[in-house]
């Protein structure tokens, strides 16, 4: 627990996270996933630190994404920093990156309201809605124009300057150390692309990197491509 904030809590395992979350059903908690390498979790970290302070009936929960990935990934955590607002174990919002506004609202929104509806029972937030109707064939055509944009496009979580996952921040440092000059595209702020690359490039996750419009791999595809030096043959 962080001194004199008895509410607070860094999960050390599964097992504590369960304990903790299951002592008081009714109570609202916060789980805040950060990562030590990702810059705008400092940040937040604070943001989480003083809606404590001043939430004394708040259950927060500190989860470092990566070395509790088991917890991570069974609330499909992508990237971080992300937020959920729990009642016991019912999701009541979840919020994705740096935005302290809406973290606050949230908090005071739900940890003073009594309990009501849920947005969902599962761990998934819903679908965001669209605005302008995109076909099939105007995405596929808007996803191969970006793949095209740049003799190296990287398809990741954040940016070079900001990666949101470990994955991301990882080959952004590969291409980087092999002076890879590359364009970015964050699939975070587009889910389109994001869930059209999927099925484009028959590859379930992400970073993608592609070379000369063709898709590569992943990272551990392109870290063995580094290492047998057939990354440096495609971009001579």
């Amino acid at each position: 627990m962080a001194a004199n904030l008895p509410n607070f809590y860094t999960v050390q395992s599964p097992e504590h996270f369960q304990q903790l979350l299951s002592e008081d059903l009714n109570r609202v908690s916060l789980l805040n996933f950060w990562a030590e390498w990702a810059e705008p979790c400092k940040q937040m970290n604070e943001v989480v630190k003083e809606l404590a302070k001043k939430h004394a009936r708040l259950l927060v929960l500190q989860i470092e994404a990566e070395a509790q990935s088991d917890i991570t990934e069974s609330f499909d955590i992508e990237a971080v920093p992300s937020f959920l607002v729990l009642r016991g174990h019912v999701l009541l919002e979840r919020i994705s990156g740096a935005d302290a506004p809406a973290l606050t609202a949230a908090i005071a929104k739900h940890a003073i309201a009594p309990p009501s509806l849920p947005l969902s029972k599962t761990d998934r937030a819903p679908a965001a809605a669209v605005d302008n109707y995109e076909s099939p064939e105007d995405l596929d055509k808007r996803m191969r124009a970006i793949m095209t944009q740049s003799k190296v496009v990287l398809f990741m979580k954040g940016n070079p300057a900001t990666p949101r996952c470990g994955f991301s921040r990882r080959i952004t440092a590969l291409l980087n150390e092999q002076n890879v000059e590359f364009t970015s595209f964050d699939i975070l702020e587009d889910e389109a692309v994001r869930q059209g690359l999927k099925t484009l490039n028959n590859w379930p996750t992400f970073p993608q990197l592609i070379i000369n419009g063709e898709f590569v791999g992943g990272l551990d595809i392109v870290q063995e491509m580094v290492e047998n030096g057939e990354l440096g043959e495609m971009l001579a």
